[in-house]
Order: C-alpha cells, then structure tokens, then sequence
C-alpha cells in the first residue's frame, strides 16, 4: 500500500458575512486547473431549512508530480444559515448569499503511488531505504509544492471573500474571520 503522509491538517478558514458561494467555487476549480491539478468531488449536498441552506462540499484535488509522487489537496466547504441576499451598489443590483462558511484544507503527499514497491517484503523495504536516503530531496519538494499551493489558494479565498464585507447597505468592505 502506497504511503500517504499527512502535511496540511486541518487548516481552517471561518467566515461570516455575505459571499458568492457560486463564485467562490469556481475561484477555486479555476485556481487548481491552472495549476495542472485534476480534481475529485466525493460530495456537493444541499438542505434547505427554516432557518436558512446547509451546504457540504468535498472535494479531493491531486496532482501526479512523477510516477512515484502524488500531491493530494483536501478541501471541505461547510455553509450555514445561507439566505439570499439582494444588495445595492452604486445603482448596481447584486444577488449574493448571506451565513455563515467554514473551509478545511487538508494536504497529502503520497509516495509509491502504483504500489509497485509493496509486492515483495524485499521491495517493500527497499521502498523504505530509498525513500529514506534517494528519494528525501524529491520528498521535500512535494511538500514544499504543497504547501505553497495551499497558502497561494488560501491567501486568493481571503482577498476574494474580502471584496463581500459590507457595513450598512450600500457600502461593500471587507473581513474574514480566522
């Protein structure tokens, strides 16, 4: 069985306040798309309540660096209390959505992706002298990628969720909580 080490665990971000919940989605297909990642939705539900939507999306994005390698990106989108919102901008009418969000992202680094080296207990422990000694520097830059990659994507949802922060009814400014 391939090896998969935990890098990013449970990185969360909150927030609060009006959002596009559609555009945010899209922020995010988009950003890894670009990037060369391929992507995995294991769940998108929706449950509609008195007190507003409840939303939960999953979904896995990966990225094979060599035949050894694999990055894996986790990212887990919780909405609560979500209502529509009409909001006014300089004569500008914008439908948006108003609750409450929480994002988690977790990172991966998968190592002997094809299970080739776990076929015999020598292979098996060969896998483990090389991953050891050979393949560390190739190790250290999966994470390095990873790790600049969550906090490049994390950095773009505050600024994008920022543009949503508004005070009073008119005036759009900006907040993210966490």
């Amino acid at each position: 069985m391939s090896e998969k080490k935990l890098i990013i665990d449970q990185l969360k971000l909150t927030y609060e306040g009006l959002f596009d919940l559609p555009g945010l989605y899209r922020l995010i297909d988009e950003y890894f798309y670009d990037k060369g990642y391929d992507k995995r939705e294991r769940l998108n539900s929706e449950l509609v309540l008195p007190t507003g939507r409840s939303v939960k999306i999953e979904t896995n994005h990966y990225k094979n660096l060599t035949d050894y390698f694999k990055i894996v990106t986790r990212i887990r989108i919780y909405g609560s209390g979500i209502r529509r919102s009409d909001i006014d901008q300089n004569g500008a009418k914008l439908t948006l959505n108003e609750g409450k969000l929480m994002l988690i992202f977790d990172g991966y680094v998968i190592s002997d992706r094809f299970n080739r080296w776990e076929r015999t207990p020598f292979l098996w422990f060969m896998r483990t002298l090389f991953d050891k000694y050979i393949f560390k520097g190739h190790y250290l830059r999966a994470e390095q990628w990873l790790m600049s990659d969550a906090e490049d994507l994390t950095s773009r949802i505050k600024s994008f969720l920022n543009v949503y922060r508004y005070r009073g009814r008119d005036v759009l400014t900006a907040h993210v909580l966490g």
